[in-house]
């Protein structure tokens, strides 16, 4: 399981212990993770393969008129990469599975 960065700072405001995943574009975006004594998973870098993946992946959604901003779709690449599933509160995410059917997405409320 990865967590978005919406679901990060949810869980840190309430004061809960991270066990999930995140990747580099939540630490970049959510800094303050890294001093939350609560946040017990893994941070996931970008490769070379998972910036590939995602050019690829923008084409499909500009081809439908619904590209993604480049958190995002980077965010989202690395779970594809991964085969995990993403953890968030951002339905924007819900598009990938317009052009991406393996994508594993689930919405927090």
């Amino acid at each position: 399981m990865i967590l978005d960065t919406s679901s990060v700072i949810a869980r840190v405001k309430r004061g809960e212990e991270i066990n999930g995943n995140i990747v580099s574009i939540t630490l970049i975006e959510y800094p303050l993770i890294l001093d939350y004594e609560g946040f017990r998973g893994e941070i996931y870098f970008l490769t070379v393969a998972d910036q590939l993946r995602a050019a690829s992946l923008q084409r499909r959604l500009r081809a439908i008129g619904k590209p993604l901003g480049a958190a995002d779709l980077l965010i989202a690449t690395i779970c594809l990469s991964r085969n995990e599933e993403l953890v968030t509160m951002d339905e924007d995410f819900l598009v990938i599975k317009e052009v991406e059917p393996s994508f594993k997405l689930v919405l927090e409320r």
